[in-house]
């Protein structure tokens, strides 16, 4: 039976995020019913990763099996016919049936996107975060230098996060962008614990602002308390841009593997 995978771009501002939900529409429920129309017969998705309401993706990874034999083509052009303006297919490929998008994933590389004029911005209001106080970019990335490498991100992560535990590495945190404009943070790791980019984010912004020193990141890190950590961004900022795979699932060791389910 074929296995398909399919990478999608969506903006997420009138979804509940990518999991189905009884308050609202979901990514995955608008999926389901395109490719039901499409195979005419339910299919089971499986997604690299749960993203969270209003979170935005340019690489999301979706897989599926079928026995319907259809042309890529089909999934791609014919999908995205049948798909909302918002939500799109930009690649389709076959690929082994033992792969998994989550277990197989190498990483994932997400983008925030501050929007840091002293004014609001009407073009930017659901894909950035809109913080109005100038923001020391270079003080920025001095605290973010403290992040990289393989932690517990216990001070990172929700209070409702279900992973078995914190540790996770993280590969990069690049910040680019120019104070009074637009700043964006790009994080790469090897897996990430719910609301874990969007609350370094946060933190940050803190010292961005000139509310905390660069230093103050690495205490908090090491404290492995939540409430030591600045605020989580608003989730309209983030994107998923991409998922890294390799020719199989990566070395099974803590923190190498995504544990759980967790959204971002």
């Amino acid at each position: 039976m074929p296995r398909l995978k399919l990478t999608l771009e969506y903006d997420g501002t009138r979804y509940v995020g990518w999991q189905v939900q009884p308050n609202g529409v979901s990514i995955q429920a608008r999926l389901r019913q395109a490719l039901e129309q499409l195979l005419g017969e339910q299919v089971e998705l499986e997604v690299a990763g749960r993203t969270d309401s209003g979170v935005h993706a340019t690489g999301q990874v979706v897989c599926f099996g079928t026995p319907r034999v259809l042309p890529l083509k089909a999934y791609w052009k014919g999908l995205n016919g049948l798909l909302p303006e918002d939500i799109a297919v930009v690649r389709a490929e076959e690929v082994p049936p033992e792969f998994d998008p989550r277990r197989w994933s190498h990483g994932k590389r997400y983008r925030y996107r501050v929007s840091n004029r002293p004014s609001r911005s009407p073009l930017r209001r659901f894909t950035h975060w809109e913080v109005f106080s100038p923001l020391d970019v270079e003080a920025m990335r001095r605290g973010a230098a403290h992040l990289l490498g393989r932690h517990d991100y216990s001070a990172f992560r929700a209070s409702d996060c279900q992973a078995a535990h914190a540790v996770r590495e993280v590969r990069r945190v690049d910040i680019q962008g120019t104070s009074g404009e637009e700043v964006s943070v790009t994080v790469e790791g090897t897996a990430f614990l719910k609301h874990m980019v969007r609350n370094l984010v946060g933190t940050l912004v803190e010292v961005g602002k000139g509310r905390r020193p660069d230093t103050w990141v690495a205490e908090v890190l090491a404290s492995r308390e939540r409430k030591r950590a600045g605020p989580t961004a608003p989730a309209h900022g983030l994107v998923l841009e991409e998922v890294f795979y390799g020719d199989g699932p990566p070395p099974r060791t803590p923190g190498g593997t995504a544990d759980g389910d967790d959204e971002e």
